[in-house]
């Protein structure tokens, strides 16, 4: 990747559940269409690794990344697939071991104060904040960042067009995650000019 940092692609990462593989290339072609070159793929179907792989092969601009990696088995197949960043909801020394042994920049899920120290003490300082929303939102992250000022973060899980410039304008956050320009029924319609329009009113915020 010949960007520095998964945090600072675009403001928002789509988090995409891919259950047709034939989906994959039009839905990411649109989502880069419409400004949102960085699309991480989440492992939660049997479909997701072929995924990775159509897009990797098949949309150029894209940089597709392997979301929902809880294993060092889905950090080596994530890769193989032609993943070009690893996101985990949460991390283990076992996993994140394996993230850094990956060659690929990754970002570990975090939700505590705790959590943070122990990746900063690591010499990991990027990390996806998750569950969002449920584990306290904007005014968590602006209190982590007095006293962690190095830690910058992906906050993902309940994110929303409405939402996300609240955390876009926190000086700790690099970029949100979220699915909001993905709604179910433009991707089971195939309504890729739909997920464009969306994707590009979602890569303006700021």
């Amino acid at each position: 990747m010949t960007d520095s940092s998964v945090l600072d692609l675009a403001p928002v990462v789509p988090v995409v559940v891919v259950e047709d593989v034939a989906d994959a290339v039009p839905l990411a072609r649109a989502l880069v269409a419409g400004g949102l070159r960085a699309i991480e793929v989440t492992l939660r179907t049997p479909a997701a690794l072929d995924a990775i792989r159509a897009i990797a092969d098949e949309v150029p601009d894209a940089v597709v990344g392997a979301g929902t990696v809880i294993s060092p088995q889905n950090v080596a197949d994530s890769v193989a697939a032609g993943a070009r960043f690893l996101v985990s909801p949460g991390w283990t020394d076992t996993l994140l071991d394996a993230m850094k042994g990956s060659g690929v920049p990754f970002l570990p899920g975090v939700s505590t104060t705790s959590e943070v120290v122990a990746l900063l003490e690591r010499g990991v300082s990027e990390m996806k904040f998750f569950p969002a929303e449920a584990a306290g939102g904007v005014p968590y992250l602006k209190s982590l960042a007095g006293p962690l000022p190095q830690a910058r973060f992906c906050p993902t899980g309940g994110v929303s067009l409405s939402s996300a410039p609240s955390y876009l304008a926190l000086k700790n956050v690099g970029c949100v995650g979220g699915s909001w320009m993905l709604p179910a029924d433009a991707v089971a319609g195939k309504d890729w000019a739909r997920i464009e329009t969306l994707a590009r009113e979602a890569a303006g915020l700021e």
